[in-house]
């Protein structure tokens, strides 16, 4: 057994760890680029603790998903201001672009020289600018995670800047941030947290330390992301998706991911699909997809008897088998009206195309065993 386990240097969990924050950037740098979502009022708790720590701040607002020319755009300003820290403070987008943007700022030449999948994949010249990644939402881990996701118009695709020294010098995440999430934002968010924990657990690529993550934060979410949808404001149940989210991270940072990423990666390319929205439409029909492949063509393999132990996280019972899983899935999806994909105007004709560059995504590596052009047709067309 050999595996790798790399995280942010510094973790910080718990309500009211905001407050660290100035300390933080105050020994990392003296200008710092706040990089935020698209309601930058929202970071000003952080910027009043940075004015304390006598550290010097521009902002650059993310509206929506992060976009190839954000993070340009991000860099130039953060080389104009000689920023020396980058801070992302808000959902996986914002994290996202201030970790792309830190890469950039440091290094020469083309975003697409340093791309996955659409680029030329090159390993980055220089460290990055430090990062503090300090998550508004409880979702996408990527507080924790070495890689920044960004959209490609031009492409129709999302792709990946990737590299170890990507990884956050300091993860601040506070539970009270999101507090006032609104319920469909806790619900795309929370599902997109729940993958992260699944896919990782059934990847090819697990490894001890993933699962003991993915076994606490599968059962967290499964106890507290209907609460958190009901009432925005149980505090125990947004701590416990905080958590879930970070574990999600350090478990896909780790092991990888599976064919529900595969497809978010297109599909928020060619529909501007929100990633949490995509993945919680797919979650349930790739799990029975890769049960049912599973069972056909590889009955040994470690994953089925994933998929059973992933069941009785989810429902509390000791008995059940991978086919109450995916129904409890479901009908959480039911309860969260979570949307079909159809509502981000997929239809029927873009599955061909779906599947091919769905086959190119880095995340459709690890899932548990590759599927067929048939079954990921398949999969698509029962999330419609």
């Amino acid at each position: 057994m050999t595996f790798e386990f790399a995280t942010a240097q510094r973790i910080l969990f718990g309500p009211g760890k905001l407050a660290e924050a100035g300390g933080i950037a105050a020994s990392l740098g003296r200008r710092a680029l706040i990089v935020t979502g698209a309601n930058p009022q929202r970071a000003e708790p952080l910027i009043q603790l940075l004015r304390q720590a006598a550290i010097e701040h521009a902002s650059l607002p993310v509206t929506g998903e992060p976009a190839v020319v954000d993070a340009v755009k991000g860099a130039t300003l953060a080389r104009e201001r000689q920023c020396d820290l980058v801070i992302g403070f808000g959902g996986g987008s914002a994290l996202d672009a201030a970790k792309a943007i830190a890469a950039l700022a440091t290094n020469d030449g083309d975003v697409f020289d340093y791309l996955e999948v659409i680029g030329r994949s090159q390993p980055l010249a220089q460290p990055p600018l430090p990062v503090i990644a300090i998550p508004t939402t409880a979702g996408t881990g990527a507080e924790v995670t070495r890689n920044a996701v960004l959209a490609s118009p031009e492409h129709r695709v999302k792709a990946s800047l990737r590299h170890p020294l990507m990884l956050p010098r300091a993860a601040i995440v506070d539970p009270l941030l999101t507090h006032n999430l609104p319920p469909a934002i806790t619900a795309a968010t929370g599902m997109d947290a729940l993958t992260q924990l699944i896919e990782p657990y059934v990847s090819c690529r697990a490894n001890p330390m993933t699962d003991a993550l993915c076994v606490e934060g599968i059962r967290r979410a499964a106890r507290s992301l209907q609460r958190a949808f009901d009432d925005g404001h149980d505090a125990p149940a947004r701590e416990d998706m905080a958590l879930a989210s970070m574990f999600g991270g350090l478990a896909l940072a780790n092991a990888g991911l599976g064919a529900v990423h595969g497809f978010a990666a297109p599909l928020g390319g060619m529909f501007h699909a929100p990633h949490g929205a995509v993945c919680a439409a797919l979650l349930p029909h790739v799990m029975e997809m890769n049960c049912q492949a599973l069972r056909e063509r590889a009955p040994q393999n470690e994953a089925l008897r994933r998929f059973d132990e992933i069941a009785r996280l989810l429902t509390g019972q000791p008995q059940a088998g991978a086919a109450d899983g995916i129904a409890w899935v479901k009908r959480l999806s039911s309860h969260l009206q979570i949307p079909p994909l159809s509502a981000h105007s997929l239809g029927e004709a873009d599955i061909p195309v779906l599947v091919e560059k769905a086959r190119q995504a880095s995340s459709m590596k690890a899932n548990p065993l590759p599927l067929t052009d048939g079954e990921l047709s398949q999969a698509l067309q029962r999330a419609l």
